[in-house]
Order: structure tokens, then sequence, then C-alpha cells
């Protein structure tokens, strides 16, 4: 397939190929089982196939999908080899995700019609949400972007004080207040500060309290109302931060947000350290939000903007 050509930039392929090292040696030992001595793709494949993509955390909706095409593709051609499958779910997969991420960035870049552009990032704590807002930050400084974060997660004083590690080490401007200040006036000051000093991007880090949604909803409505004072359409990106080696754990944080607040990308993190890739194809199909950054691997520079087609050819490469 000429989508799946070596197209791909050899530094940002060799890490995604690398961190998706575990996913793909999982899958392809649950794969070899599934068609061990068929020479055809027969129910009985099938059905063990779609073992095989659950267990791969794929999630049983998105499973069922895969699995319906394959179908259509074994009854239109009558005849499909078991050695043909592996390109039959790379065709079929990278399908199913271009329906959510229609043309999409290769680069760190925001759209040029904002400045500020706002990015009002969700998740709950331990998902890798701060190193998350302080790698783009620095992906965005790299590009000739000026980035201002806001330390709006004021219910813990240690993700303050991670932020403001991020913001020194990158070597941008921080606006914070102390623990237990109003969350939405950490973003009113973020936003006034910004659009002062003419900044591009603008990052702001919110609370990820799961255990009271209705809090959490009144929370985050109230930061979006309060910067609006400020920017009116802001903020103009929600990015929810998942963390990919919680596997299911993931797709139960997504359905709380996406009640939560709307969520309009998707970021997900620490998929090199194990074997639930799965998860960003089922994550993306089931809420029709595209993932925007994967990250993979602990180095500054590991965090990646999202790309179906590399994302296919590393997950499925033999």
């Amino acid at each position: 397939m000429s989508l799946f050509k070596n197209i791909f930039s050899s530094d940002k392929k060799e890490t995604l190929d690398k961190g998706l090292e575990k996913s793909k040696t999982s899958f392809f030992g649950k794969l070899g089982k599934a068609v061990a001595g068929k020479s055809k793709v027969d129910d009985e494949v099938l059905d063990n196939l779609e073992e095989v993509l659950v267990t791969s955390d794929v999630g049983v909706d998105t499973t069922l999908k895969i699995i319906d095409r394959i179908e259509e593709r074994v009854s239109r051609d009558k005849y499909l080899g078991t050695e043909e499958l592996n390109t039959i779910l790379r065709e079929e997969i990278a399908g199913l995700l271009s329906e959510t991420h229609v043309g999409e960035d290769t680069d760190f870049v925001v759209p040029s019609n904002n400045r500020p552009h706002v990015i009002m990032v969700v998740g709950v704590n331990g998902v890798g949400k701060t190193t998350t807002i302080g790698k783009l930050a620095h992906q965005f400084k790299k590009q000739g972007l000026k980035v201002v974060l806001g330390a709006a997660d004021t219910f813990r004083a240690a993700a303050i004080d991670q932020l403001q590690v991020w913001a020194d080490r990158v070597e941008i401007p921080i606006v914070r207040q102390n623990m237990g200040s109003d969350p939405a006036s950490v973003a009113f000051d973020t936003l006034n500060s910004a659009v002062a000093d003419n900044a591009d991007v603008v990052l702001i880090d919110t609370a990820g309290r799961l255990h009271n949604k209705i809090n959490l909803m009144n929370e985050l409505s109230k930061v979006k109302r309060v910067m609006q004072k400020v920017v009116p359409d802001a903020p103009h990106d929600v990015l929810l931060v998942l963390d990919g080696s919680t596997g299911q754990n993931a797709f139960e944080q997504a359905k709380q947000f996406t009640k939560a607040t709307e969520v309009t990308s998707l970021a997900v993190t620490k998929l090199d350290g194990t074997a639930k890739g799965g998860v960003v194809i089922g994550i993306s199909d089931q809420f029709q939000i595209p993932v925007k950054y994967i990250g993979v691997g602990e180095g500054i520079d590991d965090l990646q903007v999202f790309n179906k087609y590399e994302f296919v050819d590393s997950f499925f490469k033999m």
C-alpha cells in the first residue's frame, strides 16, 4: 500500500518504533497464535482475531468495527490468505483513524488566526499531564513561538512546583499563585500576561479530580468563562491527557472527562513502557476525538505529533 512506503523522518520514526515495541511484540505474539495452522481467513480466524484485538486494548466496539470491515473484504474477495492479514489490518485501522484524523499536522504548530492560542490541559493526576505541558512548551518554543504557562491546578502544591520546574527548564514564563487560590483567577492573570507580552501560545494546567464530577465540571466551566473575559473565544483547544499504560482505565477517564467538559484533542502518554498501544486506536474511534500527541519515551523530545500512518506502520512493522 503506497501510504506505507518509507516516507517517515528517520529520527522520529525510530523513536516511535522503539516506543511501540512492547505493544507490537505482544500483538504479533497473539496474532501468530490466532492464525497458527491456517492458510485462509475464515470464521475461526476472525473469532481469534477479535480476541487478539480486545486483549490488545483496542476496545470491544472498535474491535467489532474492524472485524466487520475485514468480513466485508473476505466476502468481496472470496479468498484471503492469512499471510495478507497484517496488510489488511494496517489498511482497515488506518482507514478507521482517518475518520477522526482528517488532515494532520506533521509538526508542533498552532493555528495562525488565534493569538494567543489558548490550550486548556485536563486529565487526572498521575497521567503525565504536567510533563506533557512542559514537553509541549519546549516543542512550541523550538518552533520560534512565544509560550506562557498557567499553573491553575492550585489544589496541589506539587503540581504548581512541578510546572515551575518545567518553566525553568524550558526557560519560559509561568503565572502562578499560592496553593488554594482560585484556578480561574490564575487563568485570568495568565491570559492577561500573555496578551500584554504578545505571546503565541498559552498552556493552562488544570486540576484533575474526578471523584466529584459536578465540582470538576463547574470548575472547568468557570475557568473557561473567566478566560473569555480576556480572550473571547478561549480556550481554542481542550487537550485531555491520558495514560496509555492504564489500558481500559484510560477509556473510563476519557468517558468521564468528555461528560465534564468539551474535549477537542487527546494526548496519550507512556506508550513506551506498555503493551497497551492499541488503546490509541480504540479511544480515538470511540470518542471521535483526534489524538494530537503521543508520548513514546521519557526524553524531552519524546512527545510526538501523532500521525496515523506512522503509528500504524510502527505498530504493524514485521
